[in-house]
């Protein structure tokens, strides 16, 4: 008995063309990541709500991701799979926290970063709807279908540099972005996001890490994130010196400690993600290989 081919229909056959793919995909979760942006600026003081908008953002966020995947793609969405995701939240959490806390320390030693004492503990709150936002639609955005959607035709290196750089330019519309930051982020972050999704194949590594160095970097040591506006956290804290350091207007992001410790990660996980077989070959390549 002869296998009978699967014809697709021709709507699935058209949107499923990369660039196509890439809108499709990629409008829907854009819109919600500008909705929770909006609603946070404009409720800055109720915690409480915009804490519960931003999850529930999220969860919306997650919720059309799948289910587009699952019509468009017709796979399985591994990437948002359960399994490892404790581990691989947990992980990324403590990368993300220590990486940030590390950049800090080293100010101190510098003699850049002082603390004039402790805000009351419910200054951390707030800064839990923009860790969460950021976090979640972010790295849904700029990994799970930027990076993924690239990759899957050009390959992992070309996917890796197009997603660095979009993530690190789209932030030149924060008040007080600098080009400089933007260029900081794109390689210490941008690289460092892909390479955790690159080595795990899931989102959990990078939303983990995303969350805790925003939260980290706003609610504990009162820093300026990606050039938005400062807001004052736990520490009661003063950072001066030269820009080269302390990141300027634009945060700690934008200094070369941060680039240094943050793409030195990344590049271990690049590493990582090498040896362990999980670089996708572009699709001349794979055609190639194909035919021998």
């Amino acid at each position: 008995m002869s296998d009978i081919p699967i014809v697709r229909p021709l709507w699935l056959r058209i949107v499923q063309f990369p660039l196509l793919r890439l809108v499709v995909l990629g409008v829907p979760v854009f819109y919600c990541l500008a909705v929770s942006n909006t609603f946070m600026s404009e409720n800055k003081p109720r915690a409480d709500v915009t804490i519960t908008a931003a999850a529930a953002m999220g969860w919306l966020a997650l919720g059309i991701y799948y289910g587009l995947v699952r019509l468009i793609e017709r796979r399985e969405v591994s990437e948002l799979s359960v399994r490892g995701m404790g581990k691989e939240l947990s992980a990324g959490l403590l990368i993300g926290a220590g990486l940030y806390t590390a950049c800090v320390l080293v100010l101190m030693v510098m003699g850049y970063y002082r603390v004039g004492g402790l805000n009351p503990i419910w200054f951390m709150v707030p800064a839990i709807a923009m860790a969460l936002s950021s976090s979640v639609l972010e790295e849904l955005l700029f990994r799970g279908v930027l990076f993924r959607v690239v990759e899957d035709g050009l390959g992992s290196w070309i996917a890796l540099f197009v997603s660095a750089l979009v993530f690190g330019l789209v932030h030149l519309i924060n008040p007080s972005a600098t080009l400089t930051g933007a260029l900081f982020i794109s390689v210490e972050a941008g690289v460092l996001l892909g390479a955790a999704y690159m080595l795990t194949r899931r989102l959990w590594l990078g939303i983990g890490f995303h969350f805790a160095w925003n939260y980290t970097q706003s609610a504990v040591f009162s820093g300026v994130v990606s050039g938005s506006e400062s807001e004052q956290g736990l520490m009661r804290a003063t950072i001066n010196g030269p820009a080269v350091f302390t990141g300027g207007s634009f945060g700690v992001e934008a200094s070369v400690i941060a680039c240094v410790l943050c793409t030195t990660v990344g590049i271990i996980m690049l590493v990582m993600a090498v040896r362990r077989g999980r670089v996708v070959r572009p699709f001349w390549s794979r055609a190639k290989a194909s035919r021998t």
